[in-house]
């Protein structure tokens, strides 16, 4: 299944409960810094009280990993240095 989009419930399967509630997943956004020599780097969304990222090499194949708001805005202050 596809990380981007719309994601179905769990119980959502089988013919008696096939139309429960989705909710949208937040699409990847590439960092600024892949490009160029560097194409792959990171990939990030926002998710809950925080944010996701992820490898943009391994794409779906990646860990997926969650930051709190404070430590996503820590590491990005950081890449700009």
């Amino acid at each position: 299944m596809s990380q981007d989009g719309w994601r179905k419930s769990s119980r959502s399967q089988g013919a008696e409960n096939s139309a429960c509630v989705e909710l949208r997943v937040a699409p990847w956004r590439k960092s600024s810094r892949s490009q160029g020599p560097n194409t792959d780097c990171v990939e990030a969304r926002p998710a809950g009280t925080g944010f996701q990222v992820r490898d943009s090499k391994l794409a779906d194949d990646s860990p997926i990993f969650d930051l709190k708001t404070a430590d996503f805005t820590a590491l990005l202050q950081q890449s700009e240095r």
